[in-house]
C-alpha cells in the first residue's frame, strides 16, 4: 500500500471518493473494501494499474512519461513546462488521472505516481535511468567517481555523495555539457546525439570503450556512457536531456489526429444490418447441425483443418469466410466444443437451449462471444489465414483491438464514415497507444471484415447493431473463458436493437409446383432451418431458394418428423402445393419399410440353452430378445451381458467380429462410450440469468466517509481467537486466524449447523464481520458459535 495514496484518500470528500471509485469499479467489486488503508491497497495494486493504463488514450500517457521524466519535483506548473503547454491544458487530463488513482497531489502540489507506472516504462520519453542509479551503482566504486570528476575538471575531494552532486551538476547542465564536448575526440558528439534521439540503450562495440583515443571510452571516462555489458551501453536521464537542449519539449498530443470522412446512407447501413443479422444466425445454426450430424476432427497440433472447413462449407452452402468467423464464435459461446467419445468438435447441451431462444437472444449470444474472442478469423499472416480455433499468440490483445477499432467507429456521425484504413488505425492508436503498433495495423481490417458478417457494419460505417455494442466499452466484455457475459447479452439498447435488426427476417416461403421454396428477403432462422432439413438449398442472397426432392423429404423424415408434421409446419410457413403434398406423402409410404434395431450386443448357442436363458428371471434386465432359434439379442453391452450370465450361472465366453473367441484382460476403470447424436431440447425455456447490479460508487464512498479504524489492534487476532473460538481446535484457530490477517476464504459451520463460506474477517466485540459469499455481504457470526473452519 502506498502511504501518498492513502493520504491523498483521507483528504477527499464525498463527491471527490465518489468519482475515484467511479474511475475505478475493480476497487469496490465484491468484496468491497470497508476502509480506506483497504481501498489504498486495492488501488495500489500493480496488476489492477497496468489493467487501467491499457484503456488510456495518448494524452494521459503522455503526461505519466513526463511526470517520470520530472521526478520529484513534478508539479502541474513543472508538468507543463516540460511538455510546452500551459498549465490550463495539463489539469483536466490530470483530473482524469487522479480519478483513476494513477496520480495525485500531494502536500506543496508535487505529484505522485502508482508504483506500477514507473514498471510499465523504463525508458520514458526515450530517456533512461536517472544519473543517481549509475553514480551510485555498486559497480563504481568511490576511486572510480574521483577518477570520473578529474576527467571533468572537477575536485576529487570530499565523500561520495559530494563527489556525486559535482559530476551530475555538470552532466546536467546544458550548457556545461556543451563546453565539455568542445575538447572531445571527432565522432563523439554524433556518438552520444544517437543515445540522445535514439537510445538510451544501444548495442556498441565493447573493444572501442578501451582503445585510446576513441570516442566511447572518453565519453565513458566522463559519465556520458555506461557500459552494463561488453557490448551493451546506456546514456543517463540527465546526460540525454541536456544534449536535447533547453528547448526540448516533451510530445503531448491532447487532440485527437484528424480522421478524414466521407459520406455514408444511414438508411442504406439499416437494411444492411438487417440483411447480414439473420443470416448470422442462419449460417451459426446450420454449421452446428452440421457437426451434430458429423463431429468436427481436431488436428494433431490443434485447430481445425482447411479441408475440414471447406468440406462443412460445401455442405452448409456458407461462405469459407462466415464458416471461418462462425465456428470460433461458436466456440466461444459454448456452443460447440470437443467431445472425447465423438473424437471432434460437436455441439454442446448449450445449443439445445440457444436454438430455442428466440432470434435476437441467439444473435446477442454470438455478438457477445465474438466481443470477447482472443483470436482473428480473418486476419492474414503472411498471405494466409490462420487455423481455425488454432492457438493464437496475440491472444488477449486481438480482443482489445476489436474494441478499440469498434469505439473509435463509433466516435464518427451515423451518417459519415472513414475514408481510408491509415488514418483509421492512427486514430485507433491515439485512443489506445498501448495496443502494439503492427498487430493493430494487422487486425484492423479483419475486424472490419468479421463485423460486416455480424451485422455490426455495413460497408465502412456501423450499423445501429455496431454502435450499441461499441457503447458497452470493454469494461464488460470479459474474457474469452468466461461462460457466459449477461452484461453484454442482456443490455436493454443491445435488445432493442437487435430486436429490430431481425425484425424483417422472413417468416413465409413461396412454394412452386416445380417443388422450389423461395424466401424474398433474409429468411428467419426458423423458416431456414425447417427448410434445410426437408429441401436443398440452391441460392442465397436477395432471395434465396430451395428445391425439394424425394431424398430431402426423406432426410426429414428420417430426423423424426411424420408426413403429418412436416406438412403441417410447411402449411405454416406458406401456401403448400399439390406436388409438393403428394412428394412428402409418397416418400412417407415408402418410409420405414426396412427396419434396423440398436442392440447391446448378440449371444449365440444351442437353441434350448437360449430359450432357457431368454426365459431367466434374473435375466430379464437384460432385454433379452430372440431373432433366431440360435441368436438371441441383448440391450445391453458386451461386457455387462457377460458379467450378469456369469452371475446367472452360466459359462459365456466373448467373441470378436471375424467370430473368433477373444477372452483377453480388461483395462480397469472402462467407461461407457455414448456416441454423438439423438439428443432432444428440453422444451422449456432455460432460467432467465440476471445480471447483479453494477456498484454504486456513491453509495460505497458515503459509507468509506462513515468507517472508523480498525478496532482490533494489530498482533492481537490470535490472542481473541484463542479465547473466544472455544468450540474450535487449535489448527481451526490458526486457520480463522489467517481469514482475519491475510483474507483467505474458509468454510466455516456454526453450532447450530448452518455454514457459510467467508473471508476478508475482522474481529469486533467478540464476533466475526466476514464476507459471505452466500450472502452477498458482510455478516456478523459470533466466535463463540463457530464449531469448524475448513480451508475454502
Amino acid at each position: 500500500m502506498d502511504d501518498h495514496l492513502l493520504a491523498w484518500l483521507t483528504t477527499l470528500d464525498e463527491d471527490r471518493l465518489a468519482r475515484v471509485l467511479a474511475g475505478r469499479p475493480d476497487a469496490i467489486a465484491a468484496p468491497w473494501p470497508r476502509r480506506l488503508d483497504t481501498l489504498a491497497r486495492r488501488l495500489s495494486d500493480n496488476f489492477a494499474v497496468m489493467e487501467v493504463m491499457r484503456g488510456l488514450p495518448l494524452p494521459p500517457l503522455e503526461i505519466l512519461q513526463a511526470c517520470l521524466v520530472v521526478g520529484d519535483r513534478a508539479t502541474p506548473d513543472e508538468l507543463a513546462r516540460f511538455l510546452g503547454v500551459t498549465t490550463a491544458e495539463v489539469v483536466p487530463w490530470l483530473d482524469g488521472l487522479y480519478d483513476k488513482a494513477l496520480a495525485w497531489p500531494g502536500p506543496g502540489g508535487s505529484l505522485h505516481l502508482a508504483e506500477a507506472v514507473a514498471r510499465w516504462w523504463t525508458a520514458p520519453c526515450g530517456l533512461g535511468e536517472p544519473l543517481a542509479s549509475y553514480l551510485d551503482s555498486w559497480t563504481l566504486n568511490s576511486e572510480g567517481l574521483r577518477r570520473m570528476s578529474r576527467a571533468l575538471g572537477l575536485s576529487a575531494q570530499g565523500g561520495r555523495r559530494q563527489l556525486m552532486a559535482r559530476v551530475t551538476a555538470v552532466l546536467g547542465d546544458a550548457e556545461r555539457l556543451a563546453d565539455l564536448l568542445r575538447e572531445a575526440p571527432d565522432g563523439t558528439v554524433s556518438l552520444l546525439d544517437e543515445f540522445a534521439w535514439d537510445g538510451p540503450v544501444r548495442g556498441v562495440d565493447g573493444n572501442r570503450f578501451v582503445a585510446l583515443d576513441s570516442p566511447e571510452k572518453w565519453a565513458a571516462e566522463r559519465g556520458l556512457l555506461y557500459r552494463t555489458q561488453w557490448d551493451i551501453a546506456e546514456m543517463p536521464r540527465e546526460v540525454a536531456l541536456a544534449l536535447r537542449g533547453p528547448d526540448y519539449r516533451a510530445p503531448f498530443t491532447p487532440e485527437p489526429p484528424a480522421l478524414g470522412t466521407v459520406a455514408a446512407d444511414p438508411a442504406e447501413a439499416g437494411h444492411a444490418m438487417c440483411l447480414a443479422a439473420p443470416h448470422a444466425v442462419d449460417r451459426a445454426a446450420a454449421l452446428l447441425e452440421n457437426t451434430d450430424k458429423t463431429p468436427l476432427p481436431l488436428l494433431k497440433g490443434g485447430g481445425v483443418g482447411v479441408r475440414e472447413v471447406r468440406r462443412v462449407v460445401k455442405e452448409t452452402g456458407c461462405a469459407e469466410d462466415e464458416a471461418r468467423l462462425l465456428l470460433e464464435v461458436c466456440a466461444v459461446a459454448r456452443l460447440l466444443a470437443f467431445d472425447d467419445a465423438a473424437e471432434g468438435l460437436i455441439p454442446t447441451k448449450r445449443f439445445d437451449a440457444w436454438r430455442l431462444e428466440d432470434a435476437p437472444a441467439r444473435l446477442r449470444t454470438l455478438l457477445a462471444a465474438w466481443w470477447r474472442m482472443e483470436r482473428s478469423s480473418l486476419r492474414r499472416v503472411s498471405g494466409r489465414y490462420p487455423t481455425v480455433l488454432g492457438d493464437d499468440p496475440a491472444g488477449e490483445t486481438v480482443a482489445r483491438v476489436r474494441r478499440a477499432v469498434l469505439t473509435t467507429l463509433a466516435t464518427l456521425p451515423e451518417d459519415a464514415t472513414f475514408a481510408s484504413l491509415p488514418e483509421l488505425v492512427q486514430a485507433v492508436h491515439w485512443r489506445a497507444p498501448l495496443l502494439d503498433r503492427e498487430l493493430l495495423t494487422e487486425c484492423c481490417p479483419a475486424v472490419l471484415a468479421e463485423a460486416r458478417l455480424l451485422g455490426l457494419m455495413a460497408g465502412d460505417s456501423l450499423t445501429g447493431l455496431g454502435r450499441a455494442l461499441a457503447a458497452l466499452g470493454p469494461g464488460v466484455a470479459g474474457d474469452e473463458q468466461d461462460e457466459s457475459v449477461p452484461e453484454v447479452e442482456h443490455d436493454p439498447g443491445l435488445v432493442e436493437v437487435s430486436v429490430r435488426a431481425l425484425a424483417g427476417a422472413q417468416r413465409t416461403a413461396l412454394f412452386g409446383a416445380d417443388l422450389t421454396a423461395v424466401v424474398t428477403g433474409p429468411p428467419a432462422a426458423e423458416l431456414s432451418s425447417l427448410l434445410d432439413r426437408a429441401a436443398d438449398r440452391e441460392s442465397k442472397g436477395a432471395a434465396s431458394v430451395w428445391r425439394f426432392s424425394a431424398a430431402s423429404v426423406r432426410r426429414a423424415l428420417d430426423a423424426g418428423y411424420s408426413a403429418e408434421s412436416l406438412l403441417e409446419e410447411l402449411r405454416a410457413a406458406g401456401t403448400v402445393p399439390q406436388p409438393l403434398a403428394y412428394l412428402v406423402k409418397d416418400v412417407a409410404r415408402r418410409h420405414g419399410e426396412v427396419t434396423v434395431t440398436t442392440v447391446g450386443c448378440i449371444i449365440q448357442g444351442d437353441p434350448g440353452l437360449l430359450a432357457e436363458i431368454a426365459a431367466h428371471r434374473r435375466l430379464t434386465r437384460l432385454g433379452l430378445r430372440l431373432l433366431a432359434p440360435t441368436v438371441l439379442a441383448s440391450s445391453v453391452r458386451a461386457d455387462l451381458t457377460l458379467t450378469s450370465l456369469r452371475e446367472a450361472g452360466y459359462a459365456p465366453v466373448p467373441v470378436d467380429d471375424t467370430g473368433e473367441i477373444a477372452v483377453r484382460r480388461e483395462p480397469a476403470g472402462g467407461r461407457l462410450i455414448l456416441l454423438p447424436g439423438g439428443r432432444v431440447a428440453e422444451l422449456e425455456s432455460p432460467p432467465p440469468i440476471i445480471a447483479d447490479p453494477p456498484p454504486d460508487p456513491r453509495e460505497h464512498a458515503q459509507r468509506l466517509m462513515r468507517s472508523g479504524p480498525d478496532e482490533q489492534a494489530a498482533g492481537q487476532t490470535w490472542a481473541v481467537i484463542g479465547r473466544l473460538a472455544t468450540r474450535l481446535p487449535t489448527a481451526q484457530q490458526s486457520l480463522l486466524g489467517f481469514v482475519v490477517d491475510r483474507g483467505v476464504r474458509a468454510l466455516i459451520t456454526l453450532s447450530d449447523g448452518i455454514t457459510a463460506t467467508i473471508s476478508h474477517g475482522e474481529l469486533r466485540r467478540g464476533v466475526l464481520d466476514a464476507w459471505c459469499e452466500e450472502a452477498g455481504d458482510y455478516l456478523e457470526f459470533p466466535l463463540a458459535e463457530i464449531a469448524s473452519v475448513t480451508s475454502g
